[in-house]
């Protein structure tokens, strides 16, 4: 198939654009808004590890400057990432996590360990996050009641909170979980 073919059969069925969650009343969308896509949590992984200078960030992931620089602004903007003027000569900044980034913690390491159980398997992981005063691995994160007990997938139950739109508390009445 040739190049002009290609690009007719390119224009004939477009790829279509990444669907905005801007709108949904639910903490998940508007986490996505914020987080976006996989860059962004690559990004943060790499701000996890220490990386804080752009071509640092560049260099770590392969990822183009342009990409890039509108998945940092994007955080920054969010308040997810702090810009730092580190310049000696000139201005020069880097990266740093903001309390809201370092929140990102407890998310990031759920999914790492999802990953390594579900993806990689039980001695394959890529990755060991241990607890740096004891050298043991961090248990597998758990959803836990007031008590601190483990709470099961059957007991969890959906309930509009304070910020829910009506057409949230509607379809969660709906379901019977209102």
């Amino acid at each position: 198939m040739s190049l002009d073919n290609l690009v007719l059969l390119r224009n004939h069925f477009p790829v279509p654009a990444r669907v905005g969650f801007a709108e949904q009343n639910c903490s998940i969308a508007q986490a996505i808004e914020v987080l976006g896509d996989g860059w962004t949590l690559m990004i943060l992984r790499e701000a996890f590890l220490g990386t804080r200078r752009f071509a640092e960030f560049q260099r770590a992931l392969g990822i183009s400057k342009n990409v890039l620089s509108g998945r940092l602004t994007q955080l920054v903007e969010h308040g997810v990432l702090a810009q730092v003027d580190a310049g000696r000569h000139g201005t020069r900044y880097e990266y740093a996590l903001t309390a809201k980034g370092k929140d990102l913690a407890t998310v990031l390491t759920a999914l790492r360990q999802w990953a390594d159980r579900w993806v990689y398997g039980e001695g394959r992981e890529p990755l060991l996050v241990v607890d740096r005063r004891t050298g043991e691995p961090l248990p597998r994160l758990r959803i836990l009641d007031a008590s601190g007990a483990p709470v099961r997938d059957r007991d969890l139950e959906l309930r509009a909170g304070p910020g829910a739109s009506p057409a949230t508390r509607e379809r969660l009445a709906r379901r019977g979980s209102g």
